[in-house]
Formats: C-alpha cells, sequence, structure tokens
C-alpha cells in the first residue's frame, strides 16, 4: 500500500528514544527505510556502527553526534550523512531533546565496534559481535 497512515505507523521504544517507522518494505512497500527519531532529553545513545549510510534531517532540538573521532553539533535543519562502518554516538540536548527523520538501504546491520557490548545495552542492541536490524528499519 502506498500510503502509510500515521495511526498505522510501527513505533519501538528504546530507553534513549521512540523510533517511529515512516515507511521501509515491510511497512508500505517502500524501497528505503524511513523512520523518526524522539530522542528524550539529555539522552547518550550507545557507541556503534551501520554497515550502510544514513542520512539524518534534524527537527527539532539539537544533539552532538561524535563521528570517527570528530564532534559535530547539530540542530534544526541541519543534515547529516553518516558513512558505514564509521564509529558513532549522540548526545541529546539537555533540555530538550531532539526529533529526527532517518532514511537508510533496509535490512542495514547495526554492530558494536570492536565486537563490545555496553554493559547496560538495551534488548534491541546487539550484543558482543552480532549484527542486527533494528525494527524500525525492515
Amino acid at each position: 500500500m502506498p500510503v502509510v497512515v500515521n495511526a498505522d505507523a510501527r513505533r519501538t521504544r528504546t530507553p534513549n528514544a521512540l523510533m517511529t517507522t515512516l515507511a521501509s518494505p515491510s511497512q508500505g512497500g517502500a524501497g528505503q527505510a524511513m523512520w523518526r527519531v524522539d530522542a528524550v532529553p539529555g539522552m547518550e545513545g550507545p557507541v556503534h556502527a551501520v554497515a550502510g549510510e544514513l542520512v539524518w534531517t534534524w527537527l527539532e532540538g539539537g544533539a552532538v553526534v561524535e563521528l570517527g573521532g570528530e564532534r559535530f553539533e547539530v540542530g534544526p535543519g541541519d543534515t547529516m550523512v553518516l558513512p558505514a562502518d564509521v564509529s558513532r554516538q549522540m548526545f541529546a540536548d539537555p533540555g530538550r531533546g531532539f526529533v529526527s527523520i532517518v532514511v537508510a538501504s533496509p535490512g542495514t546491520e547495526v554492530y558494536n565496534p570492536g565486537g563490545v557490548s555496553a554493559p547496560d545495552a538495551c534488548d534491541l542492541a546487539p550484543k558482543g559481535t552480532d549484527r542486527t536490524v533494528p525494527p524500525w528499519m525492515g
């Protein structure tokens, strides 16, 4: 179906954000995965890497993105292209959090750089050297 009605959008809550799948192969029959991220204020995302390119556009709030050892501050209207296989971590604005739209190839795997899991990683995070496809990307 070419229309994904908001009420039917797949929502996945993590400790850091609400991910809302806007389109994907299993939702709307899309050739790309597109989702909305509503990050909680002050969240510190896990260090991770993604096996494919992601394009993030910030709509509200702000964040600091650590990408391959560099720090970038982003806010409303900013777009960032995160290349494949580069370590990253995101930090949401402490007072506002952020809202972003993200696009990626469907089925793109997420993994832990160096194969080391954070001890407090959520149930959806890859463990050890595992690679996983987050539910919002399928």
